[in-house]
């Protein structure tokens, strides 16, 4: 049996729309993208919503318009995908890796509160790291496998410090924090719709915002620097071709109107997988705390041994047809970022993460037949590949 790591939930109505903006000859910037984003803002909850090619175009476009870069540095998770830090980097400003909660694998507001006690001053209203004198301009939380941040603690620490909050909610849509959608406690945050996602555009992105500023300047950045009055060759600023094609925004438009069957389509997987496998000695199961609700991403176990006996598993899953990855890699570790690294925080939940982590296969469309073999295989590459272990320490 081969089953996939992740497969798109497509259905006819999908299709219909794409055919609709083909036949219309409206390939881009035509009514579609407005329509997506209307919509969106409204399921969000915010006043505006910008669409973008990517998450990384819109992490990217949210740091530009917040005017952070050179000599600026940012708060966030190593515990993530890299586009998360690199949209940093595009603007020449610097990540501080804080440690994740391990129960959560979420940035941990007490690991933010230390660096910021320890190791940095305050000096004319901004927050200076005191080994490098960078300035510390924002925090950005990564709702990571769409599970919610603690928000409330992280916007307490950014307000007592003067720092801007950019949520990384690209793979949580729909995901609530004490009754409240992800994504409408920052100044801005980004949602992604990627194949795998909960949603997907095919390729795509979207910035939402309650700052009209911020809208104005990533609808502006988005489309090559021209502003809503300017002329087709008339450019205010440095922009960029992030733009979402109508076509993109066709399918969005319906995966988002069908939403919520698709979240509990998920949630109904995560939950065969969480009933088939709990209490099993060698093995951790996905954990959200009592005040959210998740957003079901990925469906992420974490194997309570070595890196190479977690690998060996995913070799053997591999080797019986099933997807399967080490989900996430450090991007504290990832080979590029030696050169932008400097002295080494204390990241030992985030590197144990990352050992221990393994994704299974999940989309909305799986069957409890599919899961049952991959449990199955599972139980069975786990015991062969730790034959003779002592179950490590959760």
């Amino acid at each position: 049996m081969q089953i996939p790591l992740s497969k798109p939930d497509i259905t006819d109505r999908e299709i219909q729309k794409v055919c609709e903006v083909l036949r219309s000859g409206k390939l881009s910037l035509g009514p579609c993208v407005p329509e997506f984003e209307e919509k969106c803002a409204a399921y969000i909850g915010t006043r505006y919503a910008v669409a973008v090619n990517s998450g990384t175009s819109a992490l990217h476009l949210i740091v530009r318009a917040l005017g952070i870069g050179a000599g600026d540095a940012v708060i966030t998770t190593s515990f993530s995908f890299v586009a998360s830090t690199n949209c940093f980097l595009y603007e020449g400003a610097t990540p501080i890796f804080v440690d994740i909660d391990p129960a959560t694998l979420n940035l941990d507001p007490r690991a933010v509160r230390s660096f910021l006690n320890s190791q940095c001053d305050v000096k004319g209203g901004e927050v200076i790291e005191r080994r490098t004198g960078r300035r510390v301009r924002a925090i950005v939380p990564v709702h990571v496998f769409g599970v919610p941040c603690d928000m409330e603690a992280i916007m307490e620490i950014a307000q007592e410090y003067g720092l801007r909050v950019i949520e990384d909610s690209c793979e949580a849509i729909g995901a609530t924090y004490r009754g409240r959608k992800a994504g409408t406690f920052g100044e801005a945050a980004a949602f992604a719709f990627y194949p795998n996602k909960q949603m997907t555009t095919g390729e795509g992105g979207m910035i939402v915002t309650n700052d009209e500023r911020i809208a104005l300047e990533c609808r502006s950045m988005r489309n090559q620097g021209r502003d809503a009055t300017s002329e087709w060759l008339q450019h205010v600023r440095v922009g960029y071709n992030y733009r979402l094609s109508d076509i993109h925004a066709a399918v969005g438009t319906v995966q988002l109107e069908r939403i919520s069957e698709l979240l509990d389509a998920r949630e109904r997987v995560a939950g065969i997988y969480s009933r088939a496998l709990k209490d099993h000695e060698h093995l951790s199961l996905p954990f959200h705390p009592a005040d959210t609700v998740p957003s079901w991403f990925v469906y992420v176990i974490q194997i309570q041994a070595t890196k190479a006996v977690r690998d060996q598993v995913i070799s053997i899953l591999r080797g019986h047809g099933i997807g399967c990855q080490a989900y996430f890699p450090a991007i504290h570790q990832q080979p590029y970022m030696r050169e932008f690294s400097g002295e080494a925080a204390n990241l030992a939940n985030t590197e144990r993460a990352a050992t221990r982590c393994l994704a299974l296969p999940f989309f909305s469309q799986m069957t409890e037949s599919q899961v049952a073999y991959v449990c199955e295989q599972l139980e069975l590459a786990l015991e062969q590949s730790t034959a003779g272990l002592v179950p490590a320490a959760a």
